[in-house]
Parts: C-alpha cells; structure tokens; sequence
C-alpha cells in the first residue's frame, strides 16, 4: 500500500511539473486545494492508464520498439497522457493537454521527474 502512495505522490509531482513547465498542459481549479485534489485525481488516472492500457500497447507495437531502438517510446507515453486527458475531461476534471507534440514533450517531461522522484523516494512495502 505504501508503495502505491509512494507511486502516487511521485506521479502528480511529475504531472505537476510539466504543467508548470508547458503552457499547454493545464489544470484548471478555484484555489490551490481544489488544484491540488485535482493533480492527485489525474495521478491516479495516469497510473491507472500506465497499469491497464500501457503494456498492452507496448505489446502491440513490439515490432516498432525493436525497429525505432525503444524511441516510440516516447510516442506511447505521449499516447498515455493524451489517453489521460481525454478520461479526465469525461469526468470533467479540470486537466488538459491541448495537442500530440505538447503531448510529447509532458511525456517525456513526467518519465524524467517521475524517475528522479521513485530514486528519492522510498520504495518499501
């Protein structure tokens, strides 16, 4: 349980981040609270989508991460947060990223915080 809150928290901080960082990723809220509660949502959306649909898309495009030396990589996590974003704008969650190459860019923005954040933070169950 600890790990998944450990996972949690690292997500919406790299979410965070790249909102900070494009202006075409945004999150919407009255106040810094509601903000806040909505980057944790969209956190555990995200990962939701990386656990669920991630994998099987990395299966279907198996021959492509040989073929690009695992750079479509970067077009899967790009895929995952527009995927993120379509699902929060169901739930009319304040949270939107506006386009595939700003897209991109997030993606490659939250794999790099996330990964400095799960080196930083502990890892225990």
């Amino acid at each position: 349980m600890k790990n998944f809150v450990v996972k949690t928290i690292a997500n919406a901080g790299a979410l965070a981040v790249a909102v900070w960082l494009l202006d075409k990723i945004t999150l919407t809220g009255d106040s810094t609270a509601k903000k806040a509660g909505t980057l944790i949502i969209v956190a555990l959306i995200f990962g939701v989508v990386n656990w669920l649909v991630k994998p099987i898309v990395k299966v279907l495009t198996f021959p492509l991460f040989i073929l690009t030396l695992g750079l479509i990589t970067l077009v899967v996590n790009a895929l995952m947060l527009l995927l993120t974003s379509w699902v929060c704008g169901k739930f009319d969650l304040g949270f939107h990223v506006e386009g595939f190459w700003t897209a991109v860019l997030g993606g490659l923005i939250v794999s790099i915080v996330s990964w400095a954040l799960h080196v930083v933070l502990p890892d225990e169950d």
